[in-house]
């Protein structure tokens, strides 16, 4: 679990209480690849281990969010 990783969205499956994250690990990538699905063959084009820069946080996403069932 990442130590000290806070979160507000609470109908994450990860959220926990008291705005703690409960993930084992956290994916955050930048909004312009958000919608690249890593797990597909043709995603190593893009490169596993790419690296990218984001200006400013708005320009993120945490792809690690996964709803509550």
């Amino acid at each position: 679990m990442p130590k000290g990783v806070s979160c507000s969205v609470a109908n994450c499956s990860f959220w926990k209480e008291g705005n703690n994250c409960g993930a084992s690990a956290i994916n955050i990538e930048i909004d312009q690849h958000a919608a690249v699905n890593l797990n597909e063959e043709f995603a190593d084009d893009l490169g596993l281990f790419h690296q990218d820069q984001a200006e400013q946080s708005k320009a993120t996403c945490c792809l690690t969010f996964k709803p509550k069932e």
